[in-house]
């Protein structure tokens, strides 16, 4: 419940984030209220696509190859026989032909969803290793974060490409007229913090995601020790080989998908826009969940 609440009002800021930038447009075009409904209409349209299109999108961008079981047993019947602990209906199963080890789940829900490993991933895991994987992917699956995240994601990135031009519609609203001077410095820092907290926001439903799937696919397979030996894994073969370093499409632009981000993780400030958290948490709720030690608001800020 508190997960719940806690993303609700996370989605609620973000909503507030994209209604403030209708408001500023509708400054700009002298009416509040037609800028608010542009966005509107606007998000909509966006978020109609994606919902109707993000599978198919996200898996033809990746290159997926959808198997059946004859094709690779080891990846399938572990996903079969996780789905059915799980309670859920039998996704698709693809291959990525991509050597940095990683993995995602897509689709609108339970009964429209595939989750995926690359060829790295396969190669780089054992199989306790690999089921824990899957369980977390078929956790996102299950608790319908891949519905969530693609709506955050397409509000956020709507909130980010109509922020960074601001200052067009400043000009294109008149920005000759006696308030120009105040329009122009409004697109200048709109376009600077809409963007920027539309991320902020993003970034951190998508962490808050990420636990919840590392502790239910946990529970799934009853070894959250392997998740874990899993998680540092992907860690150092990510860094090894970065997607962003290999041929195929790098995969950034779908960054929250993943289990892990795929490209290499630096420190400091830019932590701050990470779609996960830090594999070190991650291991030690999984750690806690071994030694029984009940995850709270104190120590799991995600609880």
């Amino acid at each position: 419940m508190r997960a719940f609440l806690r993303t609700t009002a996370l989605f609620l800021m973000l909503t507030l984030v994209f209604a403030l930038l209708g408001v500023l447009i509708g400054y700009f075009f002298a009416d509040v209220w037609l800028g608010v409904l542009i966005m509107i209409i606007f998000a909509v349209i966006i978020n109609l696509y994606a919902f109707v299109f993000s599978k198919k999108t996200v898996l033809r961008r990746h290159k997926v190859k959808i198997i059946t079981e004859a094709q690779n047993p080891r990846l399938y019947n572990i996903v079969k026989d996780i789905s059915e602990k799980a309670g859920l209906p039998m996704p698709q199963v693809g291959i990525t032909n991509n050597p940095s080890p990683n993995a995602f789940a897509t689709g609108r829900g339970p009964k429209d969803a595939a989750v995926v490993a690359t060829s790295g991933l396969l190669t780089l895991l054992n199989d306790e290793e690999l089921a824990g994987v899957m369980a977390h992917e078929l956790a996102h699956v299950k608790n319908r974060d891949v519905m969530i995240m693609s709506i955050a994601a397409t509000v956020g990135g709507v909130i980010a490409f109509i922020g960074s031009r601001l200052w067009i519609l400043a000009f294109m609203s008149g920005g000759n007229n006696k308030n120009g001077a105040a329009m122009i410095a409004a697109a200048i820092v709109g376009a600077i913090t809409f963007p920027l907290a539309a991320m902020l926001i993003q970034m951190s439903i998508s962490r808050g995601r990420e636990f919840g799937a590392d502790r239910t696919g946990a529970k799934f397979t009853g070894n959250p020790m392997a998740l874990a030996s899993a998680l540092r894994k992907l860690e150092g073969g990510i860094a090894r080989a970065p997607m962003s370093n290999t041929r195929n499409n790098d995969g950034l632009a779908d960054a929250h998908l993943w289990i892990e981000p795929p490209a290499a993780k630096s420190g400091g400030v830019s932590s701050l826009f990470s779609t996960h958290p830090k594999t070190a948490d991650r291991v030690a709720r999984l750690e806690a969940m071994v030694a029984g030690v009940p995850v709270t608001a104190e120590n799991n800020p995600f609880v």
